[in-house]
Formats: structure tokens, sequence, C-alpha cells
């Protein structure tokens, strides 16, 4: 089993930026990509971005050189830093886990998530 929490959310003024965190624990042998959804009022889950085992990361077109993500010195623990925050980045985020390489967009290559963060950018 593995278990995800999230960090680093909360009230943010747009323009801002702001860096969630999502700290693994567990076993983690099979897992080789992390990845960050977010889910917005009234909408579905969205891919964000990804980083696999090998250190390449994916992005949505949407937030590509607004959004970073990579791994942190702590072991395990995965951040996501968004840059120039806009009302439209308003949602829960959740962060995700599992052996989804190819399919790393798709909520269903994940086995584990987080109970996520809530993200709110005023504008």
């Amino acid at each position: 089993q593995v278990q995800l929490v999230e960090s680093g959310g909360g009230l943010m003024q747009a323009g801002g930026s702001l860096r969630l965190s999502c700290v693994a624990s567990g076993r983690t042998p099979s897992i080789n990509t992390m990845a960050w959804f977010r889910q917005a009022p009234g909408k579905e889950r969205e891919f964000v971005a990804a980083i696999h085992s090998n250190s390449v990361t994916r992005y949505a077109d949407s937030v590509k050189g607004r959004f970073t993500v990579s791994r942190a010195n702590v072991k395990n623990t995965v951040s996501l830093q968004v840059n120039s925050l806009k009302a439209e980045d308003t949602a829960v985020y959740y962060c995700a886990a599992g052996s989804a390489y190819r399919s790393y967009a798709s909520s269903h290559g994940y086995d584990y998530w987080g109970q996520g963060t809530q993200v709110t950018v005023s504008s």
C-alpha cells in the first residue's frame, strides 16, 4: 500500500506563486510515475503534470510554462511549482502515483491518490 499526502494549498492572489508537495509513504517499488491532477467545481478531474522515475516530465498544454513538476530532495516527495496564478487554476489538486508511464495523462493509470489540497486563486 502507498499513502500520498499533499500540502501547500490555500488562498492565493492572481499573479502569485505557490508550491504544492506530495509525500509518498509505504511500499513504492512498482511506482514509476507520480502526477498531479486537479478538479475544479463542476468539472471533471484533469491531468496537470507528471514526472517519471527516469525524471522525464509531462505537462498539460494549458499549464506549460507556468507549472513545474520536480522531485524534492526528500525521498519520495514530488513538488508542483505554480507561477503566475490565474483564477482558472482554482481547484482541488490531487497527487497520484502508479505505473502509468504511457497513460500518464489518464486518471485510470494511477493506483494511489492523495486526499487533495484546495487551491483558490482570487482575482
